[in-house]
């Protein structure tokens, strides 16, 4: 197949395929329930977003989610963020992910970094929910109860939350790549019953031992009246260690019994990165979850019965949860417990070959280094089940889309995503019936009212703008835990337009419908009255030869100077010459913007992330302007304190230096 030209969608819908694919389906099921008739994606978007009544219980209903109790509207006259949906109904998220598959059909693929994969059957799955769920009942857990989970990417994670669902209580959880304090730092706000932990995880050839740190964690949970201990590793327990087996705790058989609760209950809480203050429990409900899950999942990424649905995650990330909700359209799901490049750079498309992924999900850091270690995919696998190769957790630049079109597939899908832990879901993405361009997220998903807004709080078109849902969706937040009045959750996305959700992020809507996210408007490049967001440098930086990773900084300083370096992590036998500098210097003007070419480019060891990989952009602009590093962020909420320490030698001294030394 050829190279598409510039400014031609790199993928376009098979009409066959389209024809077949369940948003199909959806949309004929609307044309009749309705009467109107969409003849494109546009057309079901815009009637999605005008009729959110229509359009939710359309979804309800095309999917079969089932309530008790009698609904009185799909939403109320509320504005956000006080919106209720569905008023008067009860349902069971568990309940609705253990219903679907065939019972010897395989639910649970788990997959660990030493290659050992268990397969578990959806009998297998709803006989180990039923037990763990009487064992929890037994413990005198109830409705509202909250249960939490210091664990590993395994199947006894995805039990032992089904189990807590299914009672109605409320779960969390975060990996053992956190100590004991980071976890307490989370775990303590919810004052938990019950704690599962793990006794290790694998991570790049390693084992790691967490019994220790897991017996910190039970001592710093008062709350808790017993913990279950989980044999990801098989380590023996010490003597004084009183936690139940995971083994006794499923030793008693019982059936799956599902307590019907309110709509708006909870069902889990994530937590925000903590890289601001202490990290905020973000408080999601069963049947937003439900709703917006069947939708991304079985519309959008088109899974259902017979699919494999891969997307590397770990227990920290929203995606974990979205993951588990393949259950909920009968697809298998694939967990990875390890290193995304471990024994090699490859591994990743090892595991979607193997297990004949449908859907494979990735980071934009993924496809890059896959692009610069030579790896061909498409030539040397078997990826023949491979349908959509999603990516989120940043933007995804043009390049890696022609790097997949040629090194994959010229007919697998790019679905990259925007979205949030905020939501657990997305704001836009892809369909079976949506082109592709290289660069761009293909359109706003179904039910969310994107939009681009300027200073004054108009939506504009072919420019940047701030990202705003200007409509309810049902997976936004019910609260945020331990915000009696609402003000934090309030201030956090309604702070600046009244009754409209701005996310935070730099978005541009585009003249065909597509939409590129640009980087966190709280990070931007403002040079000279000209703004950019960091990923249009990152786009470029990150290709060249040698540039492993960047971080570039837009700092205002005291005295009216702004100073904008670029720091570049390089791999291994390169150095940062002259040449080098000016190649990168050339690149940005050429490709990015003349205005932003760096004041400085910096060589440092090392960038900091999130525990979920995303750049610590505005710590270090903090760092620049002066702060001290426990000002800036969580020691815990980062996944290298040393990289994001090696800043403050940075902090002011006279702009437009080389480099800054303390």
């Amino acid at each position: 197949m050829q190279r598409p030209q510039a400014g031609e969608p790199i993928w376009l819908p098979d009409p066959s395929e389209a024809a077949r694919s369940r948003i199909a389906r959806f949309t004929d099921f609307v044309t009749r329930r309705t009467g109107i008739t969409h003849a494109d994606y546009r057309s079901l978007w815009t009637w999605s977003v005008q009729d959110l009544p229509g359009f939710w219980s359309a979804v309800g209903e095309f999917f079969d989610i089932r309530t008790s109790g009698t609904w009185e509207c799909v939403l109320d006259d509320a504005p956000m963020p006080t919106t209720r949906w569905f008023p008067g109904a009860r349902l069971n998220y568990a309940e609705h992910a253990l219903r679907t598959g065939a019972p010897g059909d395989t639910a649970l693929i788990s997959v660990g970094e030493d290659g050992t994969t268990t397969r578990t059957t959806w009998a297998q799955l709803r006989a180990r929910v039923g037990a763990l769920a009487a064992w929890l009942r037994r413990q005198g857990v109830r409705a509202g109860d909250r249960v939490v989970g210091y664990l590993p990417n395994t199947s006894h994670t995805v039990v032992a939350f089904l189990a807590t669902a299914s009672l109605g209580a409320v779960w969390s959880a975060c990996g053992q790549d956190y100590g004991a304090e980071g976890a307490a730092n989370r775990f303590a706000q919810l004052e938990p019953v019950v704690l599962f932990a793990a006794d290790g995880y694998r991570w790049n050839g390693r084992q790691h031992d967490r019994r220790t740190e897991s017996a910190a964690l039970r001592a710093a949970l008062p709350s808790v009246r017993v913990t279950v201990r989980v044999p990801n590793l098989g380590l023996s327990a010490s003597a004084e260690d009183d936690a139940v087996r995971w083994e006794d705790a499923l030793a008693e058989p019982a059936e799956c019994v599902f307590e019907h609760v309110p709509f708006d209950a909870p069902l889990w809480v994530l937590f925000s990165s903590g890289t601001t203050g202490t990290p905020k429990g973000i408080v999601h409900g069963h049947g937003g979850v439900l709703l917006d899950h069947h939708k991304l999942l079985g519309l959008h990424l088109d899974l259902g019965p017979g699919d494999r649905f891969l997307w590397y995650t770990t227990t920290n990330w929203m995606m974990w949860n979205l993951v588990v909700s393949g259950l909920l359209v009968g697809a298998t799901i694939v967990l990875y417990d390890g290193s995304p490049a471990h024994p090699g750079p490859g591994r990743l498309w090892d595991l979607a070959a193997e297990h004949r992924a449908s859907v494979l999900g990735v980071s934009p850091g993924y496809l890059q280094a896959s692009a610069k270690a030579g790896l061909e995919p498409g030539r040397d696998l078997d990826l023949s089940a491979l349908r959509v190769l999603g990516s989120t957790g940043a933007p995804l630049p043009a390049q890696s889309y022609h790097w997949v079109h040629d090194h994959v597939g010229a007919r697998v899908q790019v679905g990259s995503t925007s979205g949030g832990t905020d939501i657990v879901s997305g704001f836009a993405g892809s369909a079976p019936n949506t082109p592709v361009w290289p660069g761009e997220i293909s359109a706003p998903l179904l039910g969310v009212a994107l939009h681009a807004f300027d200073a004054n709080g108009r939506p504009v078109t072919g420019e940047v703008g701030e990202l705003v849902v200007t409509r309810p969706m049902p997976s936004m937040p019910l609260y945020f835990w331990n915000d009696p009045d609402g003000s934090r959750y309030h201030q956090a996305y309604f702070g600046s337009y009244p009754g409209v959700w701005r996310h935070g992020d730099w978005m541009t809507r585009t003249a065909h419908g597509s939409v590129i996210v640009s980087g966190r408007s709280d990070s931007t490049l403002n040079r000279h009255g000209v703004r950019l967001g960091s990923a249009d440098i990152y786009a470029v930086v990150d290709e060249l030869p040698g540039i492993r990773e960047s971080l570039v900084i837009g700092a205002e300083l005291p005295g009216g100077d702004y100073w904008m370096p670029l720091f570049v992590v390089l791999d291994p036998g390169h150095e940062l010459t002259e040449d080098l500098r000016a190649a990168l210097a050339s690149a940005i003007r050429t490709h990015a913007s003349p205005r932003h070419v760096p004041d400085a480019i910096i060589q440092v060891p090392a960038l900091p992330h999130t525990r979920t990989g995303k750049k610590l952009e505005v710590p270090v602009k903090r760092l620049l302007q002066g702060a001290h590093v426990d000002q800036v962020a969580g020691r815990e909420a980062v996944d290298d304190i040393a990289a994001l320490e090696y800043f403050t030698r940075f902090a002011p001294s006279p702009p437009g230096t080389t480099e800054r030394t303390p």
